[in-house]
């Protein structure tokens, strides 16, 4: 019997990954594409849709290639991508901007607008403004409204690429409901645009595009596409997915009580949830929609959790790296070893983990911080503390989603991301949150979501929870000592006032002008 297949696509900002499984979610061949960014001005980051698009159907061709893969077997394709930007599309499905990144800070007097209404906003969305499409939705509406005149719809990165490669018009653009909590005109518990909020900042809801579900038929692969990639022409599209609801779903998050952790560049923190949270009070948590209806992921991040051990390895410790290359050992596995042999808590050492300003909530003045170190620490609880800041970030977003569903009982953590290997870094956040941490049997998360989503939108994965929990199998599992726990609740209880104890000096410190 030949096997059917699907491809998921994942368009990150630094890349986009594609890849096909087969119907039992066997990994077949996947493949992998550095992505462009470009800087024309101090605080712009934009990215060219095109090179989107180019890249998903390279991608294609090199996965069916590779995997020796008959083209007419695919029986379907579903993309996911970055969430908090935004692209556009004319009438033509030509596109007026660039892609607008959310990196990008341009729009930086437009959050202070939508600011003055955030409670109202948070409480329909479910996002905080700073990361919203709203203020650069604005931005061009009104810093540039001769190209906002050209502008049929505002899309995600990857409806614009699933359009295109449908052949669709400005007209039919789509949104699926996984990315209305970053949108910033939405009811996103009720899957519409919300009347009020478009009403209140002046923008037409005929530039927003149709709500649907991640596994709503788009489309068909035109026979440009169908070239170029390597596919049959009329291969069914699905809408898609955000990336962080297509990792959830890929990592088999999908009960309500569960954790899932991505401890890479950024550390993620999402938690699984029955029912809309939208975080007025602390302004930290998004309340993202899950693609199984009913289900909720509030989460937040830290911009730099892995990023911040690559800086310790590169600026603090480049002899230390130089000499375990030598040997031939990694430098993150040679100084866990060496942090093991530190107490909990690093001996009164804490780390504020925020070296390129605090995302959630968004505070750009908070900087990185090292506090209560004396002649007796050495390097190895330095390093430690670098793993238990972002334990500590991740125990305060548990402590504000525990108030927002008090009668969800949580159950374990996945972890996800290059950080997963360190089990000295599993432990620390387990003993923080008290809650075991779980490493699972695959690396292709967002890819592999977007591929039960393709699937299901054709009927080859009837059940989209059942298929996500089949296609995952949990591995190694840390549970949580006591009394560990008891002792970081302590620590926790200081390092959550930090913020605003040292705020006034932080703000300071930001307005500092440069030195002559």
């Amino acid at each position: 019997m030949h096997s059917r297949y699907v491809i998921g696509a994942d368009i990150g900002t630094m890349g986009t990954k594609t890849a096909v499984f087969d119907e039992l979610g066997t990994l077949v061949a996947e493949a992998y594409e550095e992505s462009a960014l470009h800087y024309p001005r101090p605080g712009w980051v934009e990215q060219n849709p095109a090179d989107f698009y180019a890249s998903v159907l390279r991608g294609i061709r090199l996965c069916l290639e590779k995997g020796k893969v008959d083209p007419r077997r695919v029986v379907s394709l579903s993309i996911d991508g970055q969430m908090a930007g935004v692209c556009s599309v004319d009438k033509d499905w030509g596109t007026p901007t660039v892609y607008d990144s959310w990196l990008d800070t341009r729009c930086g007097p437009y959050i202070d607008v939508m600011k003055a209404h955030e409670p109202l906003i948070i409480a329909k969305t479910g996002g905080p403004v700073s990361f919203a499409h709203g203020p650069k939705i604005l931005w061009w509406q009104r810093e540039r409204p001769d190209v906002f005149e050209r502008i049929v719809k505002f899309v995600s990165p990857a409806g614009y690429v699933a359009g295109r490669l449908a052949g669709l018009k400005g007209e039919e653009a789509f949104i699926d409901y996984t990315y209305l909590h970053f949108s910033g005109f939405s009811e996103t518990a009720e899957h519409r645009w919300s009347d009020e909020l478009c009403g209140l900042f002046g923008v037409p809801m005929t530039k927003l595009p149709k709500i649907v579900r991640p596994w709503d038929i788009v489309g068909k692969l035109t026979s440009e596409a169908a070239r170029e990639s390597g596919l049959v022409e009329g291969t069914p599209i699905a809408a898609g997915t955000g990336d962080q609801p297509a990792g959830a779903l890929g990592a088999g998050i999908v009960e309500a009580g569960m954790l899932y952790d991505v401890a890479g560049t950024a550390s993620v923190l999402g938690l699984c949830v029955d029912r809309f949270t939208p975080d007025v009070e602390y302004k930290t948590l998004f309340a993202m929609p899950s693609v199984v209806e009913g289900l909720w992921y509030p989460l937040a991040y830290i911009n730099g959790g892995g990023l911040n051990l690559r800086w310790f390895r590169d600026e603090m410790s480049q002899a230390e790296k130089e000499a375990f290359e030598k040997e031939g050992a990694d430098f993150y596995e040679a100084y866990d070893r060496k942090a093991s042999f530190t107490k909990a808590g690093s001996e009164g050492l804490l780390f504020l983990p925020h070296l390129a300003g605090r995302v959630c909530p968004n505070d750009p003045s908070i900087r990185g911080l090292w506090a209560g170190f004396s002649w007796a620490h050495t390097k190895a609880h330095f390093y430690r503390s670098l793993l238990e800041g972002v334990a500590y970030e991740y125990g305060y977003y548990l402590k504000i989603v525990r108030e927002l569903a008090p009668d969800v009982e949580f159950t374990q953590v996945r972890v996800l991301g290059g950080g997963s290997k360190s089990s000295l870094w599993n432990r620390i956040k387990a003993d923080v949150l008290g809650l075991p941490y779980v490493r699972l049997n695959r690396d292709e998360f967002a890819v592999l979501g977007s591929a039960i989503v393709a699937g299901h939108a054709v009927g080859l994965f009837p059940d989209i929870k059942s298929t996500a929990q089949a296609f995952i199998q949990p591995g190694d599992r840390i549970e949580p000592c006591g009394m560990q726990h008891e002792y970081y609740q302590k620590l926790l209880k200081l390092y959550i006032p930090l913020f605003d104890v040292l705020r006034e000096t932080f703000e300071g410190l930001a307005q500092l002008p440069d030195s002559p």
